[in-house]
């Protein structure tokens, strides 16, 4: 597969919100054939997507987590989407925005919604905050490892319920039974302390199937002593009981809760089509019967001409027809009509790899049953976790196999732009997004960004000293909002490494070619992020160039403030000094490996929170603890950065591989032979360290050369303020710093840097 970097404009917007069974089916399609023109956005609150096919096999500990789990941040890269990891609140279907929690509004021209559902615990008095719902699965799963490390310290009985009597209440019941009892074992002890309820309002277990897979269940739930109550409606719960509408208290330890299934409050309250439960409407070509650019589909979705149970094997199957569908309208086409199968097949596992196949009027039972579930799953998941190789490669021609006559039409009516001043982004567009922002309001700052004038203007305070700096860089991450707050990060470390106080910022900034409202939306959002860090630090933007481009790019020119004898420069470090790094490092390899498809979506997500970390609060700490020497660490890694800090201080240094903070993630990529294309050049800089022969094989070696992006501070505090000073950093949320290594006097060798393990 190819990586296609195209200079294609962008026409329309798909926005997908959630990362459900039919959703990551279209993101594969988008991978494996995209529509030129077409920009695709993923909107999930979690990295992980998990397959709720899978769930009973992963609490049985038949599964890791990784194998029940899709990553959702390859699988986006490789479909060329920009992935935003947030909740989705609302939507604005006049506007046609995406209301988020944590980040500014999403536009699109046609939405799809795949986000599951939960069990509707709201609708029984006392049961949120004294149940464990199922769903959504991955909040579940965390439940379930508390759960079970509370139930395996107890000696004393334990009595586990579970509410809802269907396919899922019934595998997860079994599925926890052969774990704990597993578990059990091997500490030598017995589950004899351990009692086990199905709750369910239905008349007979799993009224859904035939007769004859029922009266299995009801053998397997006798044979394993699991008590069974029919028709037994709960009616509240209360800590560590739950009343039922005939009058029955059932006493419980552990409650989990696998009801009947509840929708999100926003869906309706957006003013889509509902039914009385609150799940989307949708007509047979999966349309929202109100607002036609929305698709629903899984469970969020009740498909009015077809109602069919909340089951993942209708969203698995409604992927097809989405992925057709979404393609159709996209290109200018009619959307057809999806009618789902009345019938399916059902393989219910009951704990220990073995299970019951369920179908119109058949049963069967057995290992071999189990064998062919896991061979079903596994086949499924691996579509999606083994992903085609991709390559980075620049093209230009537009393939009309892929696009409708519309689509081509109007890439060409934007493709050709001017170069010079007229590649400038249009003063009107500009204006618009400019609008939009607030710059913080400073005395000094004369003439700013809302000013007419050709220029800013700005008052250097009496006693004080002016500190430049510069940094621009293309996109990393897909999400321009993220990307501005990252930018802004990264351009205002050097003022911070100064010891300075950041006064005024200037943006250099590049949008993909697109139509006006998508350029002025990819503006807007880079800026609104990048103006929120600069707002914590007090900074002004006073203005900038903005021009189109074939990528997303973002710098600032910033300028600071600072008493000429208290400015922090990279000489200064004295022998007997203690070095501290305030950030873990390894964005250079981690994102080399993201383009690769190589890296997990939570370690680029644990990444992404570490760039945007402001190291506003970290410089002050530093010179609040005496610091003598300061940098940021940027691009020419902890290394480069180093040796820039011995020369002027005529210092030796002995730096403690073993004590560095490395990212998650980064120590498995370099160790795949992943690194930066900066990488070589930085590896020069080996000629600096004393025993570069006796630690160059050393898996961690390479990861000092890594180019960072707004990566953490660097520097030398005197060494009885060094414990302190890490300890104040973790209090301030810096909670990777560390000791990285001495200062020690100047020797006579020629390289001043020694490496130990």
């Amino acid at each position: 597969m190819i990586l296609v970097q195209s200079t294609t404009p962008i026409i329309k917007d798909l926005v997908l919100v959630g990362g459900g069974h039919s959703h990551v089916g279209v993101l594969r399609s988008f991978g494996m054939k995209p529509i030129p023109g077409v920009r695709l956005t993923v909107l999930c609150r979690d990295v992980d997507t998990p397959y709720s096919g899978m769930l009973p096999g992963l609490v049985a500990g038949h599964y890791t987590f990784e194998e029940t789990h899709i990553d959702l941040g390859p699988l986006a890269r490789f479909a060329n989407a920009r992935f935003y990891n947030d909740d989705v609140i609302g939507i604005d279907p006049r506007q046609r925005l995406v209301m988020c929690k944590d980040r500014p509004p999403v536009s699109y021209d046609l939405l799809s919604i795949n986000i599951g559902s939960a069990p509707a615990t709201w609708e029984t008095p006392g049961a949120e905050g004294n149940v464990v719902p199922v769903k959504p699965i991955n909040r579940f799963v965390a439940h379930w490892e508390r759960l079970r490390e509370r139930i395996l310290l107890r000696e004393d009985p334990v009595r586990i319920g579970i509410v809802g009597g269907g396919a899922g209440g019934v595998e997860l019941l079994l599925a926890i039974q052969f774990r704990l009892k597993t578990l059990l074992a091997e500490q030598g002890r017995t589950d004899a302390h351990l009692d086990y309820h199905l709750i369910s309002e239905e008349p007979d277990i799993l009224t859904t199937h035939n007769p004859l897979a029922r009266s299995k269940f009801r053998r397997i739930f006798g044979e394993r002593g699991i008590n069974f109550h029919a028709d037994t409606r709960i009616e509240s719960v209360a800590p560590g009981k739950v009343q039922a509408a005939n009058g029955e208290t059932i006493a419980l330890d552990e409650i989990l809760w696998v009801t009947r299934a509840g929708a999100a409050s926003w869906i309706k309250e957006s003013g889509l089509a509902v039914d009385d439960y609150g799940f989307m409407q949708v007509g047979d070509t999966l349309q929202s019967t109100s607002h036609p650019e929305i698709f629903g589909a899984g469970d969020i979705a009740a498909m009015v001409n077809h109602p069919r149970p909340k089951a993942g094997v209708f969203a698995v199957r409604q992927g097809p027809p989405l992925t057709r569908n979404l393609r159709r309208l996209l290109v200018g086409k009619s959307a057809r009509p999806f009618t789902p199968q009345r019938e399916f097949l059902s393989l219910i596992s009951t704990g220990d790899k073995y299970a019951v196949a369920s179908r119109s009027k058949w049963s069967v039972e057995g290992k071999l049953v189990w064998r062919w579930k896991d061979w079903i799953d596994q086949r499924f998941m691996k579509k999606f976790n083994e992903l085609p190789e991709m390559e980075t490669e620049e093209k230009s021609d537009i393939p009309h196999g892929l696009a409708g006559e519309e689509v081509i039409k109007e890439i060409s009516a934007v493709a050709m732009r001017c170069g010079g001043c007229g590649a400038k982004v249009g003063a009107t567009v500009l204006q618009r997004a400019l609008s939009q922002l607030k710059p913080v309001a400073r005395d000094d700052v004369l003439i700013g960004l809302h000013e007419p004038d050709d220029a800013a203007v700005v008052e250097v305070p009496p006693g004080k000293v002016m500190v430049h700096s510069v940094d621009a860089f293309r996109a990393i991450v897909d999400d321009p909002y993220l990307f501005g707050r990252i930018a802004a990060n990264h351009s205002l470390g050097d003022i911070y490494a100064m010891g300075a106080d950041p006064q005024t910022a200037l943006a250099i900034a590049t949008v993909p070619y697109g139509l006006e409202e998508k350029v002025e939306d990819v503006l807007s959002q880079m800026l609104t992020g990048a103006m929120e860090v600069l707002q914590e630090s007090n900074t002004s933007l006073v203005g900038g160039h903005t021009s189109e481009g074939a990528e997303l790019s973002l710098g600032f020119s910033v300028n600071g403030l600072i008493d000429r004898e208290k400015v922090l420069r990279k000489g200064g470090m004295q022998p007997g000094d203690r070095l501290v790094l305030t950030k873990a490092i390894g964005t250079g390899t981690l994102f080399a490996a993201d383009m690769r498809l190589k890296a997990k979506g939570q370690w680029i997500k644990d990444a992404t929170a570490s760039m945007v970390q402001s190291n506003y609060k970290g410089a002050q700490c530093l010179s609040d603890h005496g610091a003598r020497a300061c940098t940021d660490v940027t691009g020419f890694g902890l290394l480069g950065h180093l040796v820039e800090m011995t020369k002027p201080s005529g210092v030796d240094v002995e730096l403690d591989l073993g004590a560095i903070p490395y990212l998650d993630g980064a120590r498995e990529t370099v160790a795949a032979g992943i690194t930066s294309t900066l990488q070589p050049q930085n590896l020069r800089l080996r000629r600096a360290i004393s025993n570069v022969a006796e630690m160059g094989e050393d898996p961690r070696f390479p990861l000092i050369f890594d180019p960072q992006t707004a990566g953490g501070l660097l520097a030398s505090v005197p060494q009885d303020r060094a414990e302190d000073c890490v300890g104040a950093l973790r209090d301030l949320g810096y909670d990777r710093t560390a000791i990285i290594g001495t200062v020690l006097p100047e020797g006579n060798q020629l390289e001043p840097i020694t490496v130990r393990g």
